[in-house]
């Protein structure tokens, strides 16, 4: 007898009534989501397989069917990064399989990049450093905790373009209200300046007056140099603004763990939905030596010297040449009259030597090269990073390339010429002069030929957000790019894919090895890691080597066609007696 009849015969309590109901109700449940169907099926692909781990198997077919994990919430913290400055760590939360589970983090550092020492600014007024990045944290943490977690909730954290499109909206909004505010700001200071400063009687302007010869005094009759084009107005930094580069990479990071793939892959995915066949690395160029202005010597201008090497040596190779170099050159300062003062450490990681002429850096180099029977100017060249806006002396209107001596912007075109011509290894030039010294750029550039590459990284400004984003300076075929704080993921590959016409090289800063994931995945040239010295560097060195054996192991790692971001009309230049820098 069924159910019902026994029911129809019967006299049922309620309690089994309710129960009686409530399997009903369970029943539709289950069958309207199928689940019997698919209990049925595993259970006989699992009969048929007999699995060693039964529930393992079960676990990993029913994981498959679950929800897309979304975002829960976004958390933050202060940190230190590497350089003992204080850095935001991300944690981001997810409701996988109904439950709340941190997925991934990021780590990245204050918005100390490209922001002066304490001290004074060109503009007169006193800032501080430490509180400007103190307000940076401080802000940058409310904002994650009170706009950015709820705005990203139940958002899938694979869908990268939509999140940091979100993230764009909100950070420029927060940077139109902060740009009005330091304009009106700076309206009340020039109103108030003028009311307290305007003469009770204006008083004329007296006309030059002429000497004997009838020449004007106070003027130069015969000056034939330019004035000095002044420096532009720095973009303002908007406290907070490494919130949105954070959370963008935490995202990021975490869609990939989601998906069971390496950041790198995933970057990939997102830039190039096809999949890939073969995939390049880009070559690492390595700080060997630094001698700029925090070098104890009197030479400025070398701020790095970088080894570049040819894309066709591995990873592991690379960093065994550098290591050695590096031992060499110690060795060579140990037992010469080279060095002017201690031998240190600089905060990119290199041998950090006070020299007082170009000449003894570059020697240094060449010798240790020499010794090691290093390919130098074949397979290994040298860029120079000059970090000329670092060297201007604006009561002057010069660079001082050597404490105590300064150089115009022609005449710093000479200089240039003279190292290059003396030392053919040099295939590229950072930031040989500031970006607003267009005029010598371009004479540079026409002087120097195919034998050598003008790079720009402080004269860029590649960050497609802005709307007013200016060109180069003319003769630049490569590009530095720095993910910056307010950069997200998006900005950081549409500022390589925009670069259609020069090299793009990817710089690390401070920070975990992500930026690694992020050169090999957005499809960089060339990857500037520092110097072989400190734990977080060769932490990234380490990784770019992991990637490297893992894409050998899969068969696609490619090589690529262009070894040097200079032309292939290269020819080494004769070195003559008569070739030297004048100082």
């Amino acid at each position: 007898m069924s159910y019902k009849a026994f029911l129809s015969n019967s006299k049922v309590t309620k309690e089994d009534q309710e129960f009686y109901d409530l399997k009903n109700k369970a029943a539709e449940y289950y069958r309207s989501n199928g689940v019997p169907q698919k209990i049925e099926n595993v259970l006989n692909e699992m009969f048929w397989q007999k699995p060693d781990d039964i529930y393992g198997y079960l676990a990993n077919y029913f994981s498959r069917l679950s929800y897309i994990p979304v975002i829960s919430k976004i958390t933050g913290r202060d940190v230190f990064d590497g350089r003992g400055l204080t850095a935001i760590q991300t944690q981001v939360y997810c409701i996988i399989r109904n439950e709340e589970k941190v997925v991934c983090s990021a780590v990245m550092s204050g918005p100390s990049d490209g922001l002066e020492a304490d001290g004074v600014a060109e503009s007169g007024e006193a800032f501080s450093n430490s509180n400007q990045q103190r307000l940076s944290i401080t802000t940058a943490l409310k904002w994650i905790r009170v706009h950015l977690s709820p705005m990203l909730q139940d958002f899938n954290p694979t869908d990268q373009a939509n999140v940091d499109k979100l993230l764009s909206d909100f950070f420029m909004a927060r940077y139109l209200e902060h740009k009005d505010s330091l304009n009106i700001e700076k309206e009340d200071e020039l109103k108030n300046e003028s009311v307290s400063d305007a003469p009770s009687q204006a008083t004329p302007t007296p006309a030059p007056t002429k000497d004997k010869k009838g020449s004007d005094k106070g003027k130069k009759g015969n000056s034939t140099e330019k004035p000095l084009p002044p420096a532009e107005t720095p973009v303002p930094k908007m406290p907070g603004a490494m919130a949105v580069g954070v959370v963008s990479l935490a995202v990021a990071k975490t869609a990939a763990r989601l998906l069971g793939e390496p950041l790198y892959r995933h970057i990939t995915s997102v830039r190039v939905p096809q999949a890939q066949s073969e995939m390049h690395l880009p070559v690492p160029m390595i700080t060997i030596l630094s001698c700029g202005k925090n070098s104890v010597g009197k030479l400025n201008l070398l701020e790095e010297v970088i080894l570049i090497p040819s894309s066709s040596q591995r990873v592991r190779e690379v960093i065994g040449m550098g290591l050695e170099l590096q031992c060499e050159m110690k060795r060579v300062l140990d037992g010469s009259a080279y060095k002017s003062g201690p031998i240190g450490v600089s905060e990119e990681g290199a041998i950090q030597v006070g020299f007082e002429r170009p000449e003894q850096a570059l020697d240094l180099v060449t010798e240790a090269c020499a010794n090691l029977a290093l390919p130098l100017g074949s397979d290994l060249r040298l860029a120079i990073n000059c970090a000329a806006h670092g060297l201007m002396d604006y009561s002057r209107g010069k660079y001082e390339v050597v404490s105590g001596c300064h150089k115009s912007p022609e005449e710093l075109v000479d200089m240039y010429e003279a190292l290059i011509t003396k030392y053919p290894a040099i295939t590229s030039l950072i930031d040989p002069f500031r970006k607003e010294d267009v005029d010598q750029w371009e004479r540079l550039a026409s002087v120097i030929g195919q034998s050598c590459c003008l790079i720009a990284d402080a004269a860029s400004n590649l960050c497609p957000r802005w709307s007013e984003v200016k060109p180069l300076p003319p003769g630049v075929t490569g590009v530095i790019i720095r993910h910056h704080s307010d950069m997200t993921v998006s900005d950081l590959m549409q500022s390589i894919t925009d670069q259609k016409d020069a090299e793009t090289m990817l710089a690390a800063g401070s920070g975990d090895t992500s930026i690694v994931d992020l050169a090999v995945g957005s499809g960089v040239s060339f990857l500037k890691l520092g110097g072989l010295r400190g734990g977080e560097r060769i932490d990234k060195y380490n990784r770019l080597l992991a990637i490297e054996e893992e894409l050998e192991q899969e068969g696609i790692l490619g090589v690529r066609e262009k070894k040097l971001p200079v032309s292939d009309l290269y020819e080494p230049l004769t070195v003559t007696p008569e070739a030297a820098v004048t100082l």
